[in-house]
């Protein structure tokens, strides 16, 4: 999820891009910069997952205006707890898979350390 809300938060750009070829963010400069700091996470920003809940928040002046107004508009039916397709499965910490699958960012982020 913050993963995601970091994609999400590059814009729309980097969201379409990423959506297309995930393989692209190998060009991404705060993954470069990741890459080159020799740490494994780039574009994790936790904090936007709540950026509606403060929002709501700071417009209703209640910390529970959120839940209730989203408490009215999910679904009756349960739909929402389905589980959420999120593609194939893939093992991240194979190199070779890696290598394969993301070629440019395996380079920038397996390079040294295979």
């Amino acid at each position: 999820m913050d993963f995601r809300a970091g994609v999400i938060a590059s814009g729309r750009d980097w969201y379409e891009r990423t959506a297309q070829d995930p393989d692209s963010l190998a060009e991404h400069p705060d993954v470069v910069e990741a890459a080159n700091a020799r740490g494994d996470e780039a574009l994790f920003h936790e904090d936007v997952n709540y950026a509606a809940r403060d929002a709501f928040e700071r417009l209703a002046g209640s910390a529970d205006a959120f839940d209730e107004a989203w408490a009215t508009y999910r679904p009756a039916d349960g739909q929402d707890n389905e589980p959420t397709d999120m593609g194939e499965d893939f093992d991240f910490d194979d190199p070779e898979e890696m290598h394969r699958r993301l070629p440019r960012l395996a380079r920038l982020f397996l390079a040294e350390r295979d």
